[in-house]
């Protein structure tokens, strides 16, 4: 059957294009889109209210559908009741118009639409970082990748944002279930990447969450370098180490900086007999800040104990507390070294000794016995080796007792070395000191080495003095900077730090060098220097000597026969009828002892080089 032609008028298009082009149909569709447009002008408010009003009425819908059924009835006699008193009121149906033609017209007004999603170039960073990590996070056989060379990157990264300068400041991403999340070295391979893509110089920190198999990236701020040492609030036997990030801790404290006060979140470190962690090992390059946490210590310690503090270095760095009150000793020679180290695990033993024996009459223990004694040695290795060339003992052999038994006795022994003499530091001062700060700049490894587990962030790339990390026995590693406590006898000291520690020194007790005391300052009844005193005849420590002559003693441990590696029950071989001396000696007052050739000990003054000089 043959088709029928179309006709002419739908074949040939010039008659309608000659029409559509006509003056008179112009001139109609330009007067319809201007009367269109008017009529939009005047009915716009209208528009307007109508979609605003359809608004309110899909959320009340909604409102109404997730209401339980339970509270429908209260709702809806809430709704009447609200209704009956717009009615009751004066021109209550007019204003109740009013109002819900203004809540359409607010609610059906034109907003501007969000620009959301990433730019383009924040679109191409992620997609970098995303086929950066296909390698490390993807697996042959895997049907469904989560990790593939031009996938979907949305899927991969659940949440993203950006600071100003385009640069990423926060990610969380998913990663495959096989991926060895429980693994220190594919954690870290995930990190470095991340690290090296986000962009370098800058800290980062990394949050893992093997349950939803995600990691959060996010930059960290610069810890604030402008708190100085000050009167912290906290309670007896708490010390203040630094300070750290905010999420890191619970607790917060008021400081000082230097334009106003404001809390900030410290690194407390608790001792005493309750603690898990009663020593502190402190480890760091040159001039990153170890002297000056240990000197931050020393200052917190002494408003409710005595200081030891034994300055291997030898620079004087702890000059400002020489012959303040709670200050045992500063020693920087070898002889006054082994002489307080010895003093003190003698005096560790007879806290134990009496505080078992009061226990045992069923009192309390003695009020020495419980005052806090800070043992503080800074660079002890250096005495190690002095020690080693002239054939005497170490003075870390005199740190066992402490150690091991300080925590029973209110002794608390803190540590300061570098990390090229570390290896030199004792296996009592490692295996005690469950207390652990890293100084300075320091590698992954380092940092693993020394508190047992990497940083869960990366370093900074620029680190100012008292930066570090910070773990107290199996907490998790934090970050630290160190409250500024410079030596206030330093000339380059600033004027504002100078009074900062000036004001928490306590007052002096002992003049000057080369004064002369008001009044002899003893711990119990005199001993006559002049008269050698007998081999096998304790001294008491707390009598006072005079240092004017040089005279023959031998101490009460040597005499004794006492080994601080017996331990406690060392202290036995000391007499019972002991005198009770209270007050320490003064600094610079304390008799060196050293032993000649021909196995007399005699009493010099000095450092080392004062002894080799008399030897």
């Amino acid at each position: 059957m043959a088709r029928r032609p179309l006709p002419r008028i739908l074949t040939h298009s010039a008659p309608l294009a000659r029409m559509a082009h006509s003056a008179p149909l112009t001139r109609s569709r330009e007067f319809a889109r201007s009367a269109a447009d008017s009529a939009s002008d005047v009915f716009h408010p209208l528009i307007t209210i109508g979609r605003g009003l359809r608004r309110l009425g899909a959320a009340g819908r909604g409102r109404w559908a997730g209401t339980p059924k339970e509270q429908r009835g209260p709702l809806a006699f809430f709704v009447g009741a609200c209704l009956l008193v717009v009615w009751l009121v004066p021109y209550g149906p007019l204003l109740a118009l009013i109002g819900v033609m203004g809540a359409g017209a607010w609610a059906g007004r034109e907003r501007t639409p969000v620009a959301t999603g990433p730019s383009e170039a924040e679109t191409e960073r992620l997609r970098a970082l995303y086929e950066a990590l296909v390698p490390y996070l993807s697996a042959e056989g895997d049907p469904s990748p989560l990790y593939a060379h031009g996938g979907d990157w949305e899927r991969a990264f659940v949440e993203y944002a950006f600071d100003d300068s385009g640069r990423l400041e926060r990610l969380q991403l998913k990663y495959p279930a096989y991926f060895t999340d429980g693994e220190d070295r594919s954690r870290v391979r995930i990190e470095q990447v991340l690290y090296a893509k986000a962009g370098r110089g800058r800290e980062y920190h990394f949050t893992w969450d093997e349950l939803a198999n995600q990691l959060t990236l996010t930059v960290l701020d610069a810890l604030p370098t402008d708190i100085a040492a000050q009167r912290f609030v906290t309670s007896p036997g708490e010390t203040v180490l630094g300070f750290t990030d905010p999420d890191s801790v619970q607790r917060t404290l008021p400081v000082t900086g230097e334009e106003e006060t404001r809390d900030a979140p410290p690194v407390v470190w608790r001792t005493g007999q309750r603690s898990t962690e009663p020593h502190l090992l402190v480890l760091g390059q040159p001039g990153t800040g170890a002297t000056t946490l240990l000197r931050s210590i020393a200052l917190q310690a002494l408003q409710h104990g005595d200081v030891l503090v034994i300055d291997g270095s030898g620079t004087g760095e702890y000059g400002c507390l020489a012959g303040r009150r709670g200050v045992l000793g500063v020693e920087s020679g070898l002889a006054g070294a082994l002489a307080r180290l010895e003093w003190a695990s003698h005096e560790t033993e007879r806290r134990l000794i009496e505080g078992n024996r009061a226990r045992q009459e069923g009192g309390a223990a003695p009020d020495d016995t419980r005052r806090p004694l800070w043992i503080i040695a800074d660079r002890p290795t250096a005495l190690s080796h002095i020690a080693v060339a002239e054939g005497l003992d170490d003075p870390q052999r005199w740190l066992q007792v402490p150690l091991r038994h300080g925590r029973a006795a209110h002794v608390t022994v803190v540590v300061a070395d570098q990390f090229e003499t570390a290896e030199l530091l004792s296996d009592p001062v490692r295996a005690h000191t469950k207390a652990r700060v890293v100084l300075g700049p320091a590698t992954a490894e380092e940092v693993r080495a020394v508190l047992g587990a990497p940083p869960h962030t990366t370093p900074p790339a620029m680190v100012p003095p008292g930066r570090g990390y910070a773990r107290l026995g199996s907490a998790p590693v934090l970050r630290l900077q160190v409250p500024a406590t410079p030596d206030p006898l330093d000339d380059a000291t600033g004027q504002t730090h100078r009074e900062a520690v000036t004001a928490l020194l306590p007052e002096r007790t002992v003049p000057a060098d080369g004064a002369e005391p008001a009044e002899p300052v003893t711990g119990g009844k005199p001993l006559d220097a002049g008269k050698p005193v007998p081999r096998g005849t304790s001294v008491d420590v707390g009598k006072s000597v005079d240092i004017g002559k040089p005279v023959d003693v031998s101490t009460s441990a040597r005499a004794a026969g006492a080994d601080p590696d017996d331990g406690p029950a060392a202290a036995g071989a000391a007499p019972d009828a002991e005198e009770t001396g209270s007050a320490a000696e003064p600094v610079g007052a304390s008799a060196r002892v050293r032993t000649n050739k021909g196995g007399e000990p005699r009493v010099v003054k000095g450092s080392v080089e004062a002894v080799r000089a008399e030897g």
